[in-house]
C-alpha cells in the first residue's frame, strides 16, 4: 500500500576535528531505561540495503526524488531507490571519503580524507580536484556547478561537468572548524554558506557577497569555547530558513534580506527540522526540544531521552524522528513529544539524520546498513 506524507498524518494523529560532544571528563550520566515499546503508530521496515561502514565519515545522506544518495568510509557512493531498496547504481573512488554527499540527478560528488573532491557521473568516478583542506560539509551540486565549502574557510565553485575551477573565495579569521555538516545550500538563485556563527549569501557565478546575517557570536576565552560554526541540517519554509549555532542557539533568517527574524539560547551539536508550524532539535545532553516556528517561544521538551546521543531529526507529518548511537530509532509526537514507537536497527548507531524518499522513512548506521521503514 502506498505511503504518504499525509498518511503519516493520518496514522499518526497522532578542525581540526572537533565533533559535537555532549558530555566530557571520567563519568558518562546514564539514560533512563524507556521500558516497553508501547507503539501508538505502527511502522513495519520495509526493505534493507548495505554500503560499507561509515565510520567516523561525515555523513549526509542526500534525497533527490526517490533516490536516496549514501556513501562509505572506505570509498563506495550508492544511489539506492527508496521505493525498494534497490541500488540505481553504485561505484567506488578508491580512497576513502571524509564527506559526502551532494548530486543533482547527473554528478554526484564527494570528498576524500586526502582532500580530493570527486565527480562521478553516470556512476563512475569522472573527474577530481585538489582541495586546499579537508570539507566536513557535503559538496552543493546544483546549477551545473559543484560548490565545497573546506575546512580553511574557502568556497569553491567547480564546472560539475568537468571539474573545472570556476571560482575560489577565502574568508579568515576562525581558526577552527568543525567535524560534521555544516551549512552549504542554495536559496533560489542565492548560495548560502554557514562561516562561523554567520549566515552568508553569495552570488553564485562569482561568489561575491550578497548579505551576512549573524546567527550567534563568539565567546569564551579560547578558540574551543568561542566555536559558533552553523551546523546542518537546516529547515525552510518559504524565504525563511533556520538553523542550529553549535553550543550556542538556534535561530531563523529571511533569506531573501538577509534578515535575522529570532534567536533562542540552545546548547546542541546537531542540526534541526521544522515544518510551518515548530522547529525541532536535540541539545547535547539528549532533553528534545520544540520551538514555534513563527517566534521561537518554546513549545515543549522531552527529557526522557536524556543523556543518548541524537542525531538531528526529522518531521514526518505529525511524528518527530531521531536517530541514537545505539542504534534505535525513535518516532515521537509532534504535538507534544510523547513516545509513538521505537525501531531498531544493527546497533551500531545511527550515522546522519534520517529522511524521507518515496514515501519511505530512510536510515543509514555507522555500520553501513540502510533501512526503509513504511507505516502499516
Amino acid at each position: 500500500m502506498g505511503w504518504t506524507v499525509g498518511r503519516w498524518c493520518a496514522a499518526a494523529a497522532m578542525v581540526t576535528a572537533l565533533g559535537g560532544c555532549a558530555w566530557f571528563g571520567s563519568s558518562k550520566p546514564q539514560p533512563l531505561d524507556l521500558g516497553p515499546n508501547v507503539v501508538k503508530l505502527d511502522i513495519r521496515q520495509a526493505w534493507t540495503a548495505r554500503v560499507g561502514a561509515i565510520k567516523d565519515m561525515s555523513l549526509s545522506v542526500h534525497v533527490l526524488g526517490d533516490t536516496v544518495y549514501v556513501a562509505a568510509d572506505e570509498g563506495t557512493v550508492a544511489a539506492i531507490n527508496a521505493r525498494n531498496g534497490q541500488d540505481v547504481w553504485r561505484a567506488t573512488v578508491g580512497k576513502p571519503l571524509v564527506a559526502g554527499m551532494g548530486s543533482d540527478g547527473v554528478t554526484t560528488a564527494v570528498v576524500t580524507k586526502t582532500n580530493e573532491l570527486v565527480g562521478i557521473i553516470d556512476g563512475k568516478a569522472a573527474w577530481r580536484k585538489r582541495l586546499s583542506a579537508g570539507a566536513y560539509t557535503a559538496p552543493l551540486v546544483a546549477g551545473a556547478r559543484v560548490f565545497v565549502v573546506a575546512a580553511d574557510r574557502t568556497l569553491s565553485a567547480f564546472d560539475a561537468r568537468n571539474g573545472q575551477l570556476l571560482w575560489s573565495q577565502q574568508r579568515s579569521g576562525e581558526p577552527l572548524v568543525l567535524r560534521q555538516p555544516g551549512v552549504l545550500q542554495a536559496h533560489g538563485n542565492t548560495l548560502l554558506a554557514g562561516m562561523a556563527g554567520r549566515l552568508v549569501a553569495y552570488q553564485p557565478d562569482n561568489g561575491s557577497v550578497l548579505w551576512e546575517a549573524p546567527m550567534a557570536s563568539s565567546r569564551g576565552t579560547n578558540d574551543v569555547e568561542r566555536m559558533v560554526d552553523l551546523l546542518g541540517p537546516t529547515t525552510t519554509q518559504g524565504n525563511v530558513l533556520c538553523m542550529r549555532a553549535f553550543q550556542s542557539s538556534v535561530g531563523c533568517v529571511d533569506a531573501a534580506r538577509g534578515q535575522v527574524l529570532w534567536t533562542q539560547t540552545a546548547r546542541g551539536s546537531v542540526g534541526v527540522a521544522g515544518d510551518a508550524e515548530l522547529l525541532a532539535g536535540a541539545e547535547s545532553n539528549g532533553v528534545v526540544q520544540a520551538w514555534n516556528f513563527a517566534d521561537g517561544k518554546k513549545l515543549w521538551s522531552v527529557e526522557r531521552l536524556q543523556h543518548r546521543r541524537l542525531t538531528a531529526p526529522l518531521l514526518l507529518g505529525r511524528s518527530v524522528i531521531l536517530g541514537e548511537d545505539t542504534g534505535t530509532v525513535h518516532v515521537l509526537s509532534k504535538q507534544d513529544g510523547s513516545h509513538l514507537n521505537r525501531l531498531q536497527t544493527d546497533g551500531s548507531g545511527v550515522a546522519a539524520a534520517p529522511v524521507v524518499a518515496a514515501d519511505t522513512l530512510v536510515v543509514v548506521t555507522r555500520k553501513g546498513g540502510v533501512y526503509g521503514f513504511r507505516p502499516d
